[in-house]
């Protein structure tokens, strides 16, 4: 993860700054861009493994940028962070809506961005680009989305989904609840602990008789995924 590049897309240099400065002690390489345009040119020349994104930007805003780039197949895949001075609800979702794979509001400390990002690059790793993964009758296709159980399409929640998905590309692992929260929610900081135990429930129950062992119980740890009994 150390040594990718992020780009940085705000208008005002001073917070830039204060992000490169962020960003280069954990090991990142940085970009720097002050309008979209400047922005979409080193998007399509370096192709960056991770946008920071301001909201409020001159000419064409931020939001509308991150629509461009998740419509567009060279880029959709690059995961997005918005940036915003706006805390507003409607705004976070709109913001979640064309893609952007998280959100954070000024003023943020440093920290928090670093923990944020390192989240949001770990969900966008590997496992999404694999092909499909199988256990026994137990079939998770990354591509399309889509669990199938015996042949037959499984109903769960995306939450449940990505659950899935990081047990089955980490198996005959135990993870603690804290572990499970920063990587399958993000580490964001509202998600209580006992939130996993609820979506552990769930999937559990999506899986059905034939396959909710997989997903164990460990006592004084967490929960690991495991075919073994």
């Amino acid at each position: 993860m150390v040594g990718k590049n992020i780009l940085i897309v705000d208008d005002e240099a001073p917070i830039r700054e204060m992000i490169v400065v962020a960003l280069e002690m954990a090991g990142y390489e940085c970009l720097e861009a002050e309008n979209t345009q400047q922005a979409h040119a080193i998007i399509v020349d370096r192709k960056p493994d991770l946008i920071l994104l301001d909201w409020m930007l001159p000419g064409t805003s931020g939001i509308e940028l991150a629509r461009r780039l998740k419509r567009d197949e060279l880029t959709g895949d690059i995961p997005i962070i918005m940036l915003t001075a706006k805390g507003e609800e409607d705004n976070k979702i709109q913001g979640l809506e064309v893609g952007a794979d998280d959100y954070i509001t000024k003023p943020f400390s440093p920290r928090e961005l670093v923990a944020r990002l390192k989240a949001v690059l770990r969900r966008a790793g590997p496992a999404d680009s694999e092909g499909p993964i199988e256990v026994g009758g137990l079939l998770l296709d990354p591509i399309s989305h889509r669990v199938t159980i015996d042949g037959k399409p499984a109903e769960m929640g995306p939450t449940e989904y990505r659950l899935l998905q990081f047990f089955m590309t980490h198996q005959e692992r135990a993870y603690t609840r804290g572990q499970l929260l920063d990587q399958v929610w993000g580490g964001n900081v509202y998600v209580e602990e006992r939130t996993v135990d609820v979506h552990i429930r769930r999937l559990r129950k999506a899986l059905g008789e034939a396959y909710e062992n997989l997903v164990q119980t460990v006592r004084g740890t967490g929960y690991r995924f495991s075919t073994k009994g």
